[in-house]
C-alpha cells in the first residue's frame, strides 16, 4: 500500500484504487439495495398466521423461554389470586439481592466489582482468602503483551471505540498458545484474563484515537495495587488524580451492569455462540458486536446527548410546564433527533421501578454536591418525575413508564470526564463478568447446539435461463 496526499490506495490489478472509493455508495449499490429491498419484504401478518414470536418475544413482550440460569433473575411483577400485579423492580446475582449485595461492600467501604465478578462466574460469595487470591489473579493479568499497544493499538486507531475493543480482544488470541481451548479450567483463565484487560484495551484505543486526532499521547501502565475502577481513573486521566468518591461510584456503575439475566441480546449471543464449541476471543467478540448496537448498549449516550439540547433549550430549568413542553415536543418528534423518544424512560422487564436506577440515583446526587452541579441533578430529577405523566397523557399509555439505568449513568460518566467514545466500552467492562458467567455456565450445561426455526414463506419457482430473464 503506498499513501499519495493523504489519501490511501491499494492495487488490483494494474489498477490503482483510492481507498475511500471502498466507502463511496455508487448508484450500482443503490440499485442492488433498491433489488435487496423489493425482494426481502415479508407480510406482517405472517408472523401471526405461523405463530412466530417475533424479537423472541410473546405478544404480551414477555420474553419465550429459550433457557434455564442460575446466574441472574430479574422481577417485576407478582402473581396474587392468579393476575399478575407490577411491583418495584427486583434484580438478583445468583440469589442475592443487589440492593444487599451494594449496601454489603460499601458498608465495609470496600470496592464491589471484583467480589461481584467472582459470585457470578463461581455461584459463591467468596471468602476473604479467595477474593484475595481472585484480586491477585486480576492484578496479575492486567497487562497486555510487549509491544500490543504499538503494534495493534496504535498501527490501526479507530473513532469507533466498540470496534477498536473488538479487534484487540480477537487480536489477543493470536498471543494465547491455548485459544480455542475449551475445557473449563482454560476458560476459566480465558475469562479471568478478559475482565482484567477489558479497561486496558478500551482505554488505550481511546488514548490512540485521540492522538490521531492531533492530541497529546499519554499511555500509564495500570498498578496492580488498585481496583479495576480505580484503575479507570488512572488510566484515563493524565495526571492520574481522581477523588475516593470518583472511584466509588464508577465501581458501582460496573457492579450495577455487570450482569441482566440470560435473555439480554448480548447475553444471549454469549450462550448461542458458545453452544456452537468456538473459543471465548470469538464469543467475547460476538458479545461486543451485539453490545455495540444502539438498541442495546448505547442508550446512555443519548441520554446524555438529549439532556444537552434540554439544557440549551430551557431558559429556566425550574419552569416544570417548560420541561413538560419540551418532552411533548420530544414524543411529537419535534426536536432533538426526533425519534419520538424520551431516553432513559422506560425498559422492557421494568414498569415501575429500575433497581439499578434507585441505587445509582442515591449516588448521584452526591457526587453532583462534589462536581457543584445541584442545578443539572435538580433538573435530571424533574424529568424523571414528569416524563411518565407526559407519557400518560401523549401516547395514553398508563402502566408503569420509570427511569431506567441509563438515565442517570451516561450523567454519571459526565461527571467523572469519561469521554462520550467510552460510555458504551465501560458498558463492555462491566459486562464481561456477566458474560464470563454465562459461557462458563453453557460450557458445564453443554447440550445441543442453539439453532431455532424460521418458517420458509418464499413460494417454489421454476428456474429461468439467463437468456430468458
Amino acid at each position: 500500500m503506498i499513501k499519495l496526499s493523504q489519501n490511501y490506495y491499494c492495487q488490483i490489478g494494474a489498477i490503482l484504487v483510492s481507498i475511500s472509493d471502498y466507502s463511496r455508495i455508487t448508484p450500482s449499490i443503490e440499485n442492488l439495495a433498491s433489488i435487496c429491498r423489493e425482494n426481502n419484504r415479508i407480510n406482517p401478518e405472517d408472523y401471526t398466521r405461523f405463530e412466530v414470536k417475533r424479537g423472541l418475544r410473546d405478544v404480551n413482550g414477555e420474553g419465550v423461554r429459550a433457557g434455564l440460569t442460575e446466574i441472574s433473575e430479574i422481577r417485576s411483577f407478582q402473581t396474587v389470586d392468579g393476575k399478575k400485579e407490577p411491583i418495584d423492580g427486583e434484580l438478583y446475582y445468583r440469589g442475592y439481592s443487589i440492593d444487599d449485595l451494594v449496601h454489603g461492600f460499601l458498608d465495609r467501604g470496600d470496592f464491589g466489582f471484583e467480589e461481584t465478578a467472582f459470585l457470578l462466574m463461581f455461584g459463591k460469595l467468596p471468602t476473604e482468602a479467595e477474593l484475595d487470591d481472585f484480586n491477585n489473579q486480576l492484578a496479575f493479568r492486567r497487562s497486555l503483551p510487549s509491544n500490543f499497544v504499538r503494534d495493534v493499538i496504535l498501527k490501526a486507531p479507530s473513532s469507533d471505540m466498540m470496534n477498536t475493543l473488538s479487534r484487540s480482544v480477537l487480536t489477543m488470541a493470536s498471543y494465547d498458545e491455548k485459544p480455542d481451548d475449551i475445557s473449563l479450567p482454560n476458560v476459566v483463565r480465558q475469562c479471568i484474563n478478559m475482565i482484567a484487560i477489558f479497561p486496558l484495551l478500551a482505554v488505550y484505543g481511546y488514548q490512540g484515537y485521540t492522538y490521531k486526532s492531533g492530541k497529546s499521547l499519554f499511555i500509564h501502565a495500570p498498578r496492580q495495587d488498585l481496583s479495576t475502577a480505580e484503575n479507570i481513573l488512572h488510566l484515563l486521566r493524565s495526571d492520574s488524580q481522581y477523588t475516593p468518591l470518583e472511584a466509588r461510584i464508577l465501581d458501582l456503575c460496573l457492579v450495577l451492569h455487570a450482569e441482566h439475566g440470560g435473555g439480554n441480546n448480548s447475553t444471549f449471543t454469549t450462550h448461542v455462540v458458545t453452544s456452537s464449541g468456538t473459543d471465548t476471543y470469538s464469543c467475547m467478540a460476538a458479545a461486543l458486536a451485539s453490545l455495540k448496537g444502539p438498541r442495546h448498549g448505547g442508550a446512555n449516550n443519548k441520554v446524555v446527548q438529549m439532556f444537552d439540547d434540554m439544557e440549551k433549550n430551557l431558559s429556566d430549568w425550574s419552569d416544570e410546564d417548560a420541561i413538560k413542553n419540551y418532552l411533548k415536543c420530544l414524543l411529537h418528534k419535534q426536536c432533538f433527533d426526533k425519534s419520538g423518544l424520551i431516553y432513559g424512560m422506560g425498559h422492557a422487564v421494568y414498569s415501575i421501578s429500575d433497581p439499578r436506577a434507585r441505587i445509582l440515583k442515591q449516588f448521584v446526587e452526591l457526587l453532583c454536591e462534589e462536581k457543584g452541579l445541584e442545578k443539572e441533578y435538580e433538573l435530571y430529577t424533574a424529568v424523571e418525575r414528569l416524563a411518565p405523566q407526559v407519557i400518560a397523557e401523549e401516547r395514553k399509555i398508563y402502566k408503569g413508564v420509570s427511569a431506567n439505568v441509563d438515565f442517570y449513568s451516561g450523567f454519571v460518566y459526565r461527571m467523572l470526564d469519561l469521554p462520550m467514545e467510552l460510555y458504551t466500552p465501560m458498558f463492555a467492562v462491566a459486562r464481561v463478568a456477566g458474560w464470563s458467567a454465562h459461557r462458563m455456565e453453557e460450557i458445564v450445561n453443554m447440550g445441543k447446539i442453539i439453532r431455532p426455526a424460521y418458517v420458509s414463506v418464499q413460494p417454489h419457482r421454476e428456474y429461468v435461463p439467463r437468456d430468458k430473464r
